[in-house]
């Protein structure tokens, strides 16, 4: 059972306006001292209008502009992040690709022997790189084998670098 006070109306109007003591009439502040609804009731909002003061005074916000900056920053962020997922997918698959390439042209030159490497011997000897010297160390049905798989593979060595280059670039 709530006990409640005829007066009570009016001193929680005072209350809520924030004029109370100060536009209480004395009559009506004698009552509050002496009615135990009312001075609850007085007692608690004050409590409640002081604890909203200070944590109105507290929480400083930052201006709007630099919130909605904040926001635009963060989306623009994880839109980054979703598209750098598959750019790091190519960069793997770049790099993968290059390497099977050279263990595939390293696994050829093992089969064939290493008899390509013997036109360093003729650049000390001939003072230069002259085309000859290299072609002259391989048989007549490896030059054609030379011819294609060299400019593919400085080609592809070539492309996946640029790759790689590129898609760490836009990060």
């Amino acid at each position: 059972m709530r006990l409640s006070c005829p007066r009570e109306n009016e001193v929680r109007g005072l209350v809520e306006l924030g004029q109370w003591p100060a536009a209480a009439d004395p009559e009506l502040s004698a009552h509050v001292s002496t009615c135990r609804a009312c001075g609850d009731l007085v007692l608690v909002s004050q409590a409640f209008q002081k604890a909203r003061t200070q944590t109105l005074a507290a929480a400083k916000l930052p201006p709007p502009g630099i919130l909605f900056w904040r926001a635009q920053l963060r989306r623009r962020n994880a839109a980054v992040e979703r598209l750098t997922r598959p750019l790091l997918g190519a960069e793997i698959f770049a790099l993968v690709a290059a390497l099977v390439a050279a263990s595939g042209f390293t696994g050829f030159e093992a089969r064939h022997g290493i008899a390509w490497l013997t036109w360093l011997d003729h650049l000390g000897q001939t003072g230069g790189l002259h085309w000859n010297a290299l072609l002259s160390t391989v048989t007549p049905d490896q030059s054609w084998t030379w011819m294609i798989l060299l400019p593919a593979f400085a080609g592809l060595a070539l492309l996946g670098g640029l790759a790689v280059y590129l898609a760490s670039e836009r990060q």
